[in-house]
């Protein structure tokens, strides 16, 4: 049995749509220009999630990222937790 075609425009994560402006531009409907995506930064465990076969093909939501960043149950908010911005 097939798995189902990549869609570049979702993500590998959640399967909604990522917004990459980088990954077919007018399929996923975002704006020319640089991507989002380009400016921020993707945890190594963040990246670590994404399945084999979606490496390199369809960027992650900033909504996983947005998820990803935010501090684990009991941890301090006030250590730096060696996460840069």
């Amino acid at each position: 049995m097939s798995q189902p075609a990549l869609d570049p425009c979702r993500c590998p994560l959640c399967g909604q749509p990522n917004a990459c402006a980088m990954a077919m531009p007018q399929a996923c409907d975002a704006a020319s220009g640089p991507c989002w995506c380009t400016r921020v930064q993707f945890s190594a465990d963040l990246l670590k999630q994404v399945p084999e076969a979606a490496r390199n093909k369809a960027c992650i939501c900033a909504a996983c990222v947005a998820a990803s960043e935010q501090p684990s149950p009991g941890t301090s908010l006030g250590h730096n937790q060696g996460k840069h911005a």
